[in-house]
């Protein structure tokens, strides 16, 4: 397989969609050469959607293309089958034939080369994903990186146009996980076809992906640069379901100096202008705890002045090099803001339970979302 000739450049596009019993209205597309992941929580249909695009299932409605040629269109009647479609699948559990030697496993998926050639390009795989050496050993005497490793080779062994991971790095230890994604991203870079991952680890599609496309119950929600949708989240939802825990209302006073006015318990608070909302509008906004911003004890420091808000620390945890605190905004158990700084920072400023405390939120790190019906 030549890495860079062999795909199309058309890249990767599926819409999904049926009211049950596995329910879907999900759309994504994924350029050649790109990773985009598939974020949510369990049961949000990340794996039907691979399962589809595999051809593995068979979805009430729905548009699949790949390499600029339909493997789905339910509306023409168009079903290629699964072992016409060039998808190479990883599963989260491997799925290695325990009786086959690691070259075994990757010769079983050449069934489209002449067996006189199998072994050979079987070898040259395995070296792709850095296992010369390994080649006579069963998945029984290999790491779970190493088993992860074969099976990526095996799914490239089809000559796939999109390669599809299912939670590939969630069996693997830590530091093996990290050597993994470095590989990942390296051999992304060499071979040119759109890769989807599934994950429910935000900051495993953060590191590794170009766009996300965020579930729930198998509807994305939204979709875009990583830390795009982590700065602007789409709504309330999707606010939650990214993790965000600064979530609170507040009532719109205006603009100002380019800014929207925010009144918050009592706060003016100046907000990243927002356009679709006019004053006296009840909304919800976010920010993340990176925009928040610790007050030195000692002296001023920069930003001091932008949307201070005092209260107490209900929590100051420390985990290695770095504090995870809570504050208390007046003192009120219904306004807590978190944040985290490096230990050494909470140190110097006494951050400690029932002790004093004053912070930023970064006005560019203030977003406002329409309220829900059911509100916050």
């Amino acid at each position: 397989m030549s890495d860079e000739g062999s795909v199309s450049r058309a890249g990767l596009e599926a819409r999904l969609a049926q009211p049950g019993p596995i329910p879907l209205a999900a759309e994504l597309r994924c350029a050649p050469g790109e990773i985009t992941a598939l974020l949510g929580p369990s049961g949000s249909g990340k794996t039907t959607i691979l399962r589809a695009i595999a051809g593995h299932y068979l979805p009430r409605s729905g548009r699949i293309a790949v390499g600029g040629r339909l493997w789905l269109d339910t509306e023409a009647g168009v079903n290629v089958a699964a072992h016409e479609r060039r998808a190479g699948l990883v599963f989260q559990s491997y799925a290695l034939f325990p009786h086959m030697t690691a070259l075994e496993n990757v010769a079983a998926a050449l069934g489209h080369l002449p067996a006189g050639a199998r072994a050979a390009r079987a070898q040259e795989l395995l070296q792709t994903v850095h296992l010369a050496g390994l080649e006579a050993r069963r998945p029984a005497e290999l790491s779970g990186g190493q088993q992860q490793r074969v099976a990526v080779a095996r799914a490239l062994a089809r000559e796939p146009e999109v390669l599809l991971l299912d939670e590939p790095f969630s069996a693997v230890d830590r530091s093996t996980r990290e050597r993994l994604y470095r590989e990942l991203a390296e051999m992304r870079r060499r071979l040119a076809m759109p890769v989807l991952l599934v994950t429910h680890d935000l900051d495993e599609a953060l590191m590794l992906a170009d766009r996300v496309v965020l579930l729930h119950h198998g509807a994305t929600i939204q979709h875009g640069a990583p830390y795009e949708v982590l700065a602007r989240p789409a709504s309330v939802e999707a606010a939650r379901l990214l993790g965000l825990r600064n979530l609170f209302e507040g009532t719109v006073e205006g603009e100002r100096d380019g800014f929207t006015i925010l009144r918050w318990r009592g706060y003016l608070l100046e907000a990243r202008r927002d356009a679709r909302f006019s004053a006296g509008a009840r909304v919800a906004w976010v920010i993340p705890s990176t925009r928040v911003v610790l007050h030195r004890r000692d002296r001023p420091s920069r930003g001091e002045r932008e949307n201070p808000v005092h209260g107490v620390i209900r929590e100051a945890l420390v985990l290695g090099d770095m504090t995870h605190a809570t504050l208390l905004v007046d003192s009120d158990a219904h306004a807590p803001i978190q944040f985290s700084v490096p230990t050494h920072v909470a140190q110097r400023n006494r951050l400690e339970e029932g002790g004093p405390a004053t912070v930023s939120l970064l006005a560019e790190g203030i977003h406002l979302m329409p309220l829900p019906e059911t509100g916050t």
